[in-house]
Parts: C-alpha cells; structure tokens; sequence
C-alpha cells in the first residue's frame, strides 16, 4: 500500500512540473508576443518565487495541522485553478499576478509529499521513496516541452495552460478517493502531540538545513525556468526543435532521482551512518553538478544538452536525499513543517538568483549563469558537513500541568 500511496505523491509532483514548465517552454513566444526581456522574465519568475518562498514558511504547518490528505489535496486544487488562469493573461502584469497565484499553491506539494514518506516508509526506505516521487518533477519536465510545445503550435499557448490546469483537478478526484493515513497499533492510536514550530525554529537542523538550500534548489530553477530560453537565445532553437530536445535533460534528471536515493541505500547496507551516507551521496551529487561549466563552454549544442544532463541528475540525486533528512531528525506530526520552514530558504534563493540571472543574461550573456550554477551547490555540501550535524532523532518536551 505504501508504494501505491507514493504513487499518487509522485503524480502531483509530475502535474505540479507541468504547471511550471508550461511557462517556461511558451516563454520564446510570451517574451516575443509581450515585449519582454529578459530582465521582464525574471521579474515574473520572481513573482512565483515570492509566494511560493512566503507560502513554504506555512505551507507545512498547515497540513501538519490539516492532516496529509486535506492539506495536499487543498494546495493541488489551488495550484490546478491558478494554472488555469494563466490562460487568461493579457499582459507582463497579469502574467505576473497569475504566477505569484501559482506559487502559493505549488508550495504545499513538497512539505505534503515529505510527510506522505514519513507517514508510510521506514527510515531506510525514505530516500528511494523521496527519490521515487521526487521523480515526478523530471517526468513533468520531460513531457512538458513536447506537449506545451505540440498545443502551442497547434492552438496557442492559451491552451497549455488550460490543458495542464485541468490534469490537475483529476489528480484530485483520484487523491480524495483513494489517499488513507496508514494504520496505527493499538498503542499508538492517540495521536502524538504536535511540535510548535519556535521549538523547531531553536534546533541547529532547522535553521543550518534551510540555509543550505539557498544554495542548492536556485540551480534547478534556472534549468526548469531558463534552459528552453536558453536554447532558443544562445543554441538559436526553434519551438519545435525546443519541444524535440529540451526534454533531454529532464529525462535523465528522473534517472538522477531514483539513483540518488538508492546510492545512500547502498551506503547504508555498508554499514555507513545515516548522517554519513545522506551527505555523501549528496557531495557526489554535488561534484556532478559542476557540469553546467563545460555545459556552456560547449561548442555543440549536443554536447551541451549531454553536460546539463548530467548536472541536473545530480541535482535531483542530491535532493533525492534531502528529501529524507527531515524525516531523520524529526517525528512525522512535523516534518511537512520543516521541510516548509527549509523550502524557504530555497525560496528565497531562487528569488535572489533569478533576478540575479535575468540581469547577467540581458548584460552579459548565458556564460556567467552557468558558472554561477554550477559552483553555488558546493557551497550547500559546505554547509551541510559543517553546519548540520548528525542526522539523529530529537526529541521534544510537551508541557505538563499540575
């Protein structure tokens, strides 16, 4: 059961990509048919980010107080009707408004499927399962340039958004029929006492986990975002060339996913700690994604499209095990909180990044990004060695009256 329940995490997540990538994908026809640069771009980039990096610091409390099944499906919903509205956009303004709109409800689906693995999987199979439906967000991205890039020639980009928004409401349907809390022994049926969330905000986790996401999450970003503009600005793509390959990437970032959870698992079976194994999984992580530098210095648009691959398999390998760090340190009544307080600083990152690459990009060229993205990332292992500490469970005082 718990596979099947993973399974609905992981359609989310794939619909949830849809939705962002829509944008991105129909961003050369948006760009041309607005008058936008690119500097325009990455302020409507870092409209979503906004909310969505706002909305992370509540997100997970509230389905933590929700409970899983209510507060995943009231994020999807919103997120699904919020898709739906780009496709009435007539303007940068509008545009804008509809993509912060979006940001607030696609905040909720990592703190929700965080907790959907803490609620069902067992500390040794956390980071297959977050691999697993993390996996969802390449399969999203690998779909998105062949079908927005189809419904844009064909009917318009109004149209992909309508389409996507729509996937979204029938996950829904299928979340409320067939999502159920996993059963409890007899002594456990009394429901656990929630953490308050200054409790969480005074542990060195927290607090070190969400700086070091500043650094991470802001690289997938600028691919989801950036890379089909960027194949149409520097490698000078088509819309049908961008719909044949730009999925490429995503493709083997899926692979990314899955690997990285499996490779902890390895370490793990060697006998390694859990502390010890997350974050080495994560360095090597880390190093490959070092391979946007040679990415952009690539006179073949193959090869660059073969080096971003590999850059982007190491980013969802890294979070693949990320994922799984919450659930390490902290009872599952409050680890959709966590990862909402942590998602945050990935937030905030991606907002600071974003406008950081529309300028780099409108003043210089697609290079310096590049090197920019491939770089930050070690900064987070930095982080995550130094800062973090071990990976053991805490565990909270409840106050007792007399």
């Amino acid at each position: 059961m718990r596979w099947a329940m993973i399974a609905l995490a992981f359609f989310a997540t794939l619909i949830n990509y849809l939705d962002r990538q829509a944008l991105s994908v129909a961003a050369p026809v948006l760009l041309a048919q607005f008058h936008m640069s690119s500097i325009d771009y990455s302020r409507i980039l870092f409209a979503f980010m906004l909310a969505y990096t706002l909305m992370n610091g509540v997100s997970g409390v509230m389905i933590d107080r929700m409970g899983t099944r209510t507060g995943y499906a009231l994020f999807a919903g919103w997120w699904s009707l919020c898709a739906l509205l780009h496709a009435f956009a007539q303007g940068m303004l509008s545009l804008g408004i509809f993509r912060f709109l979006l940001g607030l409800g696609e905040a909720g689906n990592w703190p929700g499927a965080v907790k959907v693995v803490a609620e069902w999987f067992p500390a040794e199979e956390r980071s297959l399962a977050s691999g697993i439906f993390n996996s969802g967000s390449a399969a999203g991205a690998i779909l998105a340039p062949p079908l927005i890039a189809f419904m844009v020639l064909r009917f318009g980009w109004r149209s992909a958004f309508v389409v996507v928004g729509c996937l979204g409401f029938v996950w829904l349907a299928a979340w409320m029929r067939l999502y159920r809390t996993p059963e409890r022994p007899a002594n456990e049926l009394t429901p656990p006492p929630q953490v308050k969330i200054g409790q969480l905000l005074r542990t060195r986790f927290v607090w070190s986990f969400t700086f070091s996401k500043i650094f991470m999450d802001p690289a997938w970003y600028f691919y989801i975002f950036w890379f089909p503009e960027y194949l149409s600005h520097s490698r000078h793509f088509g819309m049908a060339s961008i719909g044949s390959y730009a999925w490429i990437p995503f493709l083997v970032a899926g692979v990314g996913s899955a690997g990285g959870g499996m490779i902890a698992g390895v370490f793990l079976k060697l006998g390694m700690s859990v502390t010890a194994a997350r974050k080495l999984a994560v360095t090597f992580a880390a190093l490959m994604m070092t391979m946007a530098i040679p990415a952009v210095l690539a006179q073949s648009a193959a090869v660059s499209i073969a080096f971003v691959s590999v850059a982007m398999a190491g980013y969802t390998a890294a979070l693949a095990n990320m994922l799984a760090m919450p659930a390490d340190v902290f009872p599952p009544q409050a680890v959709a909180s966590v990862y909402g307080l942590a998602s945050m600083g990935a937030g905030f990152g991606g907002m600071v990044f974003m406008l950081i690459t529309g300028w780099l990009v409108d003043r210089y060229s697609y290079t310096p990004a590049f090197l920019l993205f491939g770089l930050i990332p070690l900064v987070c292992v930095l982080i995550l060695w130094a800062l973090t500490g071990p990976l053991t469970q805490q565990t909270f005082r409840t106050p007792t009256h007399t």
